[in-house]
């Protein structure tokens, strides 16, 4: 389970997953600098520096290869090029075959299915070529329409944690969903 994304593009109907560049920092700015985006994010809405260093790090990261390890793939729309945001994949426990999935968008690709289109193109890479035995990701039980957008990938909820953790100055609850590799493959 040692996957190298550094030069893997992943092409979907509507979508390029790539690897960040350095000429991503103006979009990406102006995505992580929007409150709305951060709401449901550990951090608050970033600054252009702030952004610049995060950016830096997710150029580095290419492979996954131990636990936590993780890879954020730039997500862009094809007919136009425009950075709509990315998705993550996590090397949560090699031993036990574990990938976490996350994503973050500017609000204005919401609604048009794009989010979904990137994560199953991630779970795709995730059971396909990591070989991995369960696909999980996590969510503010406030944000409904990460929910919704697990619920189209046909994800169970596993879990429901209450008051979990401390989060932006208040106690939250966070769902957890998954899918089996076995279940992936019966998948249209």
């Amino acid at each position: 389970m040692t996957i190298d994304l550094a030069d893997r593009e992943i092409r979907t109907e509507r979508l390029l997953l790539r690897r960040y560049r350095e000429s991503d920092l103006d979009r990406l700015a102006a995505i992580q600098g929007l409150p709305e985006v951060a709401r449901y994010l550990y951090q608050e809405a970033r600054t252009h520096a702030e952004v610049e260093l995060a950016l830096a790090q997710r150029i580095s990261q290419t492979t996954l290869e131990r636990d936590d390890d993780a890879v954020t793939l730039a997500v862009e729309r094809r007919d136009d090029g425009l950075l709509l945001g990315d998705v993550t994949i996590f090397l949560r426990s090699r031993e036990h075959r574990q990938i976490e999935v996350g994503y973050v968008f500017h609000p204005d690709a919401g609604g048009h299915g794009y989010a979904t289109e990137a994560t199953r193109a991630v779970i795709d890479l995730a059971f396909g070529d990591l070989h991995a035995h369960r696909v999980f990701a996590r969510t503010d039980a406030r944000n409904t329409p990460s929910i919704a957008l697990l619920r189209r990938l046909d994800m169970r909820q596993e879990a429901h944690f209450r008051e979990a953790e401390r989060f932006k100055g208040a106690w939250g609850d966070e769902l957890l969903f998954a899918i089996l590799a076995r279940e992936w493959s019966s998948h249209p």
